[in-house]
């Protein structure tokens, strides 16, 4: 059976995967008020490296070869900055608002699976695109009535960045699922992550507190998890189009910080959400090809 045609167990499998994301964000975003997103994203992906580490080796897996170790390194590091962005920019924009905002990642993935994997780009991505940036406005429309502060500020464009940065990986996340296992997938991203920001540990890291720690242990479980799902659910359909999952993020963004943080979602940031994803679906609708009649098997 061809990778290429996306499947029903596929789209279920990376949906799992978002709300679990949903639930590691809130749990993140917990820990960044406390000790900040660097701390936070590190002592996280150090967890994670021992949690899928010790199941790695349990297995017997391999070393990874050559190809495939570069794709880990590239990723981990398009995926480091772009967590450690966006958890930044959690810290000043509430959960929905942030999470509308990186529904930019699937465009952009679109745009970039045309550069990167050849897959073909039609007019449908241009409208859909202008579209979407059309939603983007309206949020920040939103945050000037709303008399929005340079942290606020500073934060949605830190997010915007970080969306930008998700796409190059979610790129990458399809190019590493075909050459490696989701648990090798899930194991060495953590580890590119840890390496990058230990490097600066001396200086930024807060070192946890004895309450935070089996926070920091949940969010490591549920992170790696999700992470293991997606690298599953990429290994089976074409990124441009699983991509699309990630709109039902914004549902339990929203939940999720009004039950914990008591964040409320205002109009503007619902109707830029709306402009945003039928932006990126119209680009999708637009850009698939038909299928084909015969298709060898991948």
């Amino acid at each position: 059976m061809s990778t290429r045609a996306p499947s029903l167990p596929a789209f279920a499998v990376a949906c799992l995967g978002i709300f679990s994301y949903s639930i590691m964000d809130a749990l993140m975003k917990y820990l960044s008020l406390q000790s900040g997103a660097y701390s936070a994203v590190l002592w996280r992906s150090v967890a994670g490296v021992a949690l899928v580490g010790a199941i790695f080796i349990a297995r017997g897996h391999r070393w990874p070869g050559g190809a495939a170790l570069k794709l880990h390194v590239l990723r981990g590091l398009a995926a480091g900055l772009s967590v450690l962005l966006f958890f930044w920019g959690l810290v000043r924009v509430p959960m929905a608002q942030a999470v509308a905002l990186t529904f930019l990642a699937p465009l952009i993935a679109l745009f970039l699976a045309g550069a990167l994997l050849k897959e073909r780009i039609g007019r449908g991505a241009v409208i859909g695109s202008l579209v979407a940036s059309a939603g983007v406005l309206v949020i920040a429309l939103g945050q000037s009535r709303a008399g929005a502060s340079p942290d606020l500020l500073l934060g949605s464009g830190a997010v915007v960045l970080a969306s930008v940065l998700y796409a190059i990986s979610l790129i990458l996340l399809r190019q590493q699922a075909q050459v490696a296992s989701p648990l090798e997938v899930t194991l060495f991203t953590s580890v590119v992550i840890g390496a990058l920001l230990l490097a600066g540990a001396p200086w930024f890291a807060v070192w946890p507190s004895v309450a935070q720690l089996p926070w920091i242990a949940l969010a490591a479980v549920i992170g790696s998890a999700s992470a293991f799902a997606l690298a599953w659910a990429y290994a089976r359909a074409e990124a441009q189009l699983l991509s699309m999952v990630e709109y039902t993020a914004f549902i339990w963004a929203a939940i999720l910080g009004y039950l914990i943080f008591g964040e409320r979602v205002s109009g503007f940031t619902v109707m830029g959400a709306v402009l945003i994803i039928i932006g990126c679906l119209l680009a999708v609708r637009g850009n698939t090809p038909p299928a084909p009649q015969t298709e060898a098997a991948a």
